[in-house]
């Protein structure tokens, strides 16, 4: 009975293909947008947490001010950190892996007739642990550097790229602004932030150089801090936050003229900020398979009125209204189900256009695939009922009379 229905159902289906097929576009646009949608969704999430891996693992940033990165109306006015400063979080935090000061100016960097302009970094020798950046050639800067303040620099990939590009830049001299070193390193690229950023545009110098020889002071701009693995971030953060109130001096109650950045924190909230418009947008997408159920039901009564004189039949020659009802719900599932599957073969393809488009990952959520189908099919089952059920209880002899 079951096999007989499905037959009946695949012979009507095949002799109005072309309204087959504009039936089931509902469907298929909805399946398809719904997926391509999340697709999209999940890699640009999948790329955010990348990006904020790239800046290091277990990371805290130690700004002057408040507002993300120091800024806000407060930078200019709060005092800078010193080496003291850096020096106590080392040694009073117990969860606390790395330690790295640095000062950030910009500056033209100049090598022959080349020259670019970008950020110089006056850090020590523990920055590109805390970042998790290796070296792609030379070396990292050796203790007596550090302390006599020499004339060596470390290359990001950017400038390295700028200034020479396919020439080995080891042992030569470039000039920032008046000061000219030698570079010791250049680094591995780390591409763009999740802020936007060309984490490679930038140079990395002693951090006594840069406040003997360029700016001209001893201030510590911001401190970068790696917990140790299995360590909470959280109550790194908290630590020091309260050995900054201390050694600033701020009053119980008083607001904090630093500001203490948890990464973790920061992927969350982009991760949730973009899941969230990913299920507003697949939700909008969805409404088109309500549509396109309509759109089905629509369809069915219109076959249930043009078959009527051949429903008649059946129920007169002895065919059970469930045979009728099962053989219109299974034409309408049927409908459904192949819109279902064309729009997860479209919705693939367009996901992974979009995400190539976008240069976000690819990320199949096989889950988001199968509710899909499921749903469209429950679109069949739902919007299909009507039309069958008008079908099963129609009146043989009146059936049988019409024209």
């Amino acid at each position: 009975m079951f096999g007989n229905a499905i037959v009946l159902a695949l012979r009507e289906i095949r002799r109005n293909a072309l309204r087959s097929t504009l039936t089931i576009l509902g469907i298929v646009i909805g399946v398809g947008a719904v997926i391509t949608m999340v697709t999209i969704g999940e890699g640009a999430t999948a790329q955010v947490q990348a990006d904020i891996q790239k800046l290091g693992s277990n990371l805290l940033q130690v700004f002057r001010g408040q507002g993300f990165g120091g800024g806000g109306g407060a930078r200019s006015s709060a005092p800078p950190f010193s080496m003291a400063d850096v020096q106590a979080i080392r040694d009073e935090i117990p969860g606390v892996r790395t330690v790295a000061p640095t000062s950030t100016t910009n500056a033209q960097a100049i090598y022959g007739n080349s020259n670019w302009s970008t950020a110089v970094t006056g850090t020590d020798d523990q920055y590109l642990s805390v970042r998790d950046w290796p070296l792609a050639t030379g070396r990292n800067f050796s203790e007596s550097e550090l302390r006599a303040g020499a004339a060596v620099c470390i290359l990001g990939a950017t400038v390295r790229r700028e200034l020479f590009g396919n020439e080995d830049p080891l042992g030569a001299n470039i000039r920032l602004q008046k000061l000219s070193c030698q570079v010791i390193g250049t680094l591995t690229s780390k591409g763009q932030s999740g802020f936007g950023q060309d984490q490679d545009d930038m140079v990395l110098i002693p951090l006594r150089t840069l406040q003997r020889r360029i700016a001209g002071n001893a201030d510590v701009n911001s401190i970068m801090v790696s917990a140790r693995d299995g360590v909470s971030t959280e109550k790194v953060q908290a630590d020091i936050e309260r050995l900054m109130r201390e050694r600033r001096k701020l009053r119980p109650g008083a607001e904090n003229d630093f500001n203490v950045r948890d990464l973790k924190e920061i992927s969350s909230a982009m991760t949730a900020t973009t899941r969230v418009l990913t299920s507003l947008l697949a939700a909008v997408a969805a409404v088109s398979l309500l549509v396109g159920g309509v759109g089905i039901m629509n369809i069915m009564l219109v076959s249930v009125t043009e078959r009527t004189r051949e429903i008649g039949i059946r129920l007169a020659v002895g065919a059970m209204a469930r045979d009728v009802l099962l053989q219109f719900l299974i034409e309408a599932v049927t409908l459904a189900a192949f819109g279902g599957i064309i729009g997860i073969v479209l919705g693939l393809a367009a996901g992974a256009l979009a995400t190539k488009a976008f240069n976000v990952p690819f990320v199949l959520n096989a889950g988001i695939v199968v509710l899909s189908f499921a749903f469209s099919a429950a679109v069949g089952i739902v919007f299909g009922y009507f039309p069958a059920r008008r079908a099963a209880r129609l009146d043989p002899i009146e059936a049988l009379r019409h024209e």
